[in-house]
């Protein structure tokens, strides 16, 4: 996973790499950019789990609009974006975001799928973690996991003083 800034315009409001991944972390949720089936753009905002290496795993339903979106193309983007505020009397707004770039991988074993599950539940979910492992053993049978392996992410912000 590189962190690659070259292709941003205004170098002078990049997202230092550390931030980036704190973005990476923390954030609760994205937008998984990918194309349609008809070709036409399609994203749709989404919880997520990095891995703390080069994965971003998300869970979603077995058979639905982005799973034959994926089937057909697996190169996506995901943007996530932390804080936002808007600056009105400046006509502007303070931000800060992450676009990761990679491919999506649907078919992870049975194992994978457990941990990217059990990541999710850690994030989200860590205090009803005993509950949680139940909920995914009843539900297992019904629920995809897929991993966004990044290639290249980017990260950038806009400070108002």
């Amino acid at each position: 996973m590189i962190y690659n800034t070259a292709d941003i315009r205004r170098q002078d409001r990049l997202l230092s790499e550390e931030k980036a991944y704190a973005l990476l972390k923390n954030e609760e949720y994205g937008v998984l950019s990918m194309v349609s089936e008809t070709g036409s753009g399609y994203g749709i905002p989404i919880n997520f789990v990095f891995d703390n290496h080069n994965a971003i795993y998300f869970h979603c339903a077995l058979d639905d609009k982005k799973i034959h979106c994926l089937e057909k193309n697996k190169h996506v983007t995901f943007c996530i974006i932390g804080r936002t505020s808007v600056i009105p009397h400046q006509f502007t707004t303070a931000y800060e975001s992450v676009i990761a770039e990679g491919t999506i991988e649907l078919q992870l074993s049975h194992e994978e799928k457990r941990q990217g599950l059990t990541l999710l539940l850690d994030k989200y979910c860590f205090k009803d973690k005993t509950v949680g492992l139940t909920y995914i053993e009843k539900s297992f049978h019904r629920t995809n996991v897929m991993r966004l392996d990044i290639s290249t992410f980017s990260g950038k912000s806009k400070v108002i003083k």
